[in-house]
């Protein structure tokens, strides 16, 4: 059976765009905004990533890490996180939903109800940033079982062999890092640069979907558009924080922030 993540790449390829992937932060930057925001942003956004707060997340930059202070100061649980899922996916069934966080919230819920909670609650993928091939063989299968995505990273400094093998491991969906850096850092790599990388990874992996992420805005985004997909991050956690520090409403900013994106790759 064809996945959601499947069928949403499909149909931006017979649009000629790539797919249009959103981060925020579960609870960020309350529980009811939180599942507002993500309402907002799915009329444009094709896939939804959903981080879930973790208190030292090493790969994350500043806004990020922010966004997750503001989710956990506001008392955001795991439980949470997968109520704010369910609650999406009553309205939003067919929009796939990737969680994104760390292994050792896996690890203290305990593997298998974890992925019971991702099935109960209508989660179609994840990613867990600090669990790297080959260490997740097991856990990645335990999810291909459940029909849950799990998708793997590679990097500009992943080896070619190494690279064929995460690769060969990998399900629907493999997430390409743009360059060595946590993420929010301006793009150091020229958009022509990351092409050709991403260029070179595609020709091995012509039947997966093959997505960018890092330093993507705005500015960059409409540079990258012969992707299968980018993914936006922290710029809607820094919208986010400027809204609140404005005093404007967050979820009509970030609504309108991904309309822009969305028509900046079409």
């Amino acid at each position: 059976m064809k996945s959601k993540i499947s069928s949403v790449f499909e149909k931006c390829k017979k649009e000629k765009r790539p797919a249009l992937i959103t981060y925020t932060v579960a609870g960020d930057n309350n529980k009811k905004n939180s599942l507002k925001i993500l309402n907002s942003i799915s009329n444009n956004a094709d896939i939804l990533e959903v981080g879930f707060p973790f208190n030292t997340p090493i790969a994350d930059g500043s806004q990020i890490q922010n966004s997750t202070y503001r989710a956990i100061k506001n008392g955001i649980k795991l439980k949470d996180v997968f109520q704010i899922v369910k609650s999406f996916k009553k309205v939003n069934p067919l929009k796939p939903i990737i969680l994104m966080g760390y292994y050792n919230l896996v690890y203290q819920a305990g593997e298998n109800q974890f992925l019971k909670n991702c099935t109960l609650s209508g989660v179609d993928g994840l990613i867990i940033v600090d669990l790297p091939w080959p260490e997740n063989i097991k856990f990645s299968n335990k999810c291909k079982k459940k029909s849950i995505n799990f998708i793997q990273l590679l990097s500009p400094t992943t080896s070619m062999e190494r690279m064929k093998k995460i690769i060969r491991s990998s399900h629907d969906m493999i997430y390409y890092i743009s360059m060595l850096s946590t993420t929010g850092a301006k793009l150091k790599v020229s958009p022509k640069k990351i092409i050709q990388n991403y260029e070179k990874i595609k020709k091995f992996s012509k039947n997966k979907n093959l997505v960018i992420g890092f330093g993507i805005t705005n500015k960059t985004i409409s540079s990258l558009k012969s992707a299968d997909g980018l993914v936006v991050g922290s710029q809607l956690c820094r919208t986010i924080a400027e809204s609140l520090k404005k005093g404007q409403n967050p979820v009509i900013k970030l609504g309108n922030l991904v309309y822009n994106l969305k028509n900046k790759i079409l």
